[in-house]
């Protein structure tokens, strides 16, 4: 059967809106080290100069960073950054806040330089990404598959050093780049149960053909026969292995997803529902209101109506 393949990272990034934001960059040296309240939206920062130590709150081994080297801090977790560990931390508000031409400083000297900032999503980050990931993703850069990464920090801290003209969209648009890349690097180096869901499915060798397949052509009525055909494994052993991956069968992913972009497009537009319920394989306005209602507890009309309330689950 032949199917075009989708990009289910894709399809996900662009859904929940990804943005990102750079902050200050942060210089620091001698004995120091900054306390981090709980941030909203995803923090990221990277090791520019130098070597210090992470701990995350509800992570029990620190973390060493080295030149090079990024994290990702997927939840909203208070955090440390140290020369090492034992030393008395400084709240990293006050800091930033008195931060002079686009840098903070802590301590003394310039042992260790940082760039850092966050990535904002929109609402339904938190079941369809944040979710799926572990607390803290730490991606050394001295690996080989890091030089994308590396390549997009550099650029990003040479628009933040010269400031050229439209500096600040530059950077945002790199900082996705850099968010795409890490993503990409954490599932290639992920041990199994570090991701979960759809994004697990994406690193495993049956699931993956399966799950690209149905975000290719949602509307199509696929059966798990087909989608194991596409797998290239027998219709048990690709229901069995998607349940242990991803946590459900591939139907009902199936069915979750359409129901996720008909809640998108019930958002952003004027479509009917009738249309809407076309785009997404619903035969009838009916058939895609009982799925919709079952999975979101509202009926897509009620669910348009109380939109800046209503949180929808998959």
């Amino acid at each position: 059967m032949n199917v075009h393949h989708s990009d289910p990272l894709e399809d996900v990034l662009t859904l929940i809106g990804t943005t990102g934001r750079l902050s200050v960059r942060l210089v620091a040296g001698g004995r120091w080290a900054l306390s981090f309240d709980p941030p909203a939206g995803v923090k990221f920062n990277a090791v520019r100069r130098g070597r210090c130590v992470l701990t995350v709150d509800g992570v029990p081994e620190p973390i060493e960073l080295a030149e090079g080297d990024c994290f990702l801090l997927t939840q909203p977790r208070a955090f440390t950054l140290a020369c090492e560990a034992g030393v008395r931390p400084v709240p990293a508000g006050p800091v930033f806040s008195a931060a002079a031409g686009g840098v903070a400083r802590v301590g003394t000297g310039e042992d260790v330089v940082f760039i850092g900032g966050r990535f904002d999503f929109g609402r339904r980050a938190q079941e369809l990404l944040i979710g799926v990931l572990p607390p803290v993703i730490h991606v050394p850069g001295r690996t080989a598959e890091a030089a994308t990464v590396q390549w997009a920090l550099e650029q990003i801290d040479a628009e933040l050093r010269e400031r050229p003209l439209a500096s600040t969209l530059v950077t945002e648009h790199l900082a996705l780049v850099m968010l795409i890349h890490l993503l990409r690097l954490h599932l290639a180096l992920a041990r199994p149960g570090e991701t979960s869901g759809w994004l697990a499915g994406l690193a495993d060798p049956i699931v993956a053909p399966a799950l690209r397949a149905m975000h290719a052509r949602p509307a199509h009525a696929w059966t798990v026969s087909q989608l194991a055909g596409i797998a290239a494994v027998s219709r048990s052993t690709l229901a069995s292995r998607f349940k242990r991956v991803v946590g459900q069968g591939p139907l009902e992913y199936l069915t979750g997803w359409r129901i996720e972009l008909a809640a998108d497009r019930l958002r952003r537009g004027d479509e009917t529902v009738a249309s809407i319920a076309c785009q997404v394989g619903y035969g009838s306005v009916s058939a895609m209101s009982n799925a919709f209602k079952r999975i979101t507890g509202v009926s897509p009309r009620d669910y348009r109506q109380r939109t800046g309330d209503v949180s929808v689950g998959v």
